[in-house]
């Protein structure tokens, strides 16, 4: 499944996790990818990034206008696209 998802300026995502594998690309801005275990990476349009299957994960817009990202998840069919985590 692809999804685009747009981050107005200062708008977030808390934690959470898919499924199924995320393969990322940045269409626009800058995006702080903060995967579980690892340092916060800062993305700007044309990056990629890769999110394994039910790694907990957040993001957020860290620059000052739009952050586009087109994303591309591997799911079995049927089961929910993700879960947020306390």
């Amino acid at each position: 499944m692809q999804a685009r998802a747009d981050f107005d300026t200062g708008a977030s995502i808390g934690k959470h996790t898919h499924p199924g594998e995320e393969i990322a690309y940045v269409l626009e801005g800058t995006l702080e990818v903060q995967i579980e275990g690892k340092p916060a990476m800062t993305l700007k349009a044309g990056d990629v990034f890769f999110i394994p299957a039910g790694t907990v994960h957040a993001a957020k817009n860290a620059g000052s206008g739009t952050a586009r990202v087109l994303a591309t998840y591997v799911v079995e069919k049927g089961k929910p696209l993700a879960a947020m985590v306390k």
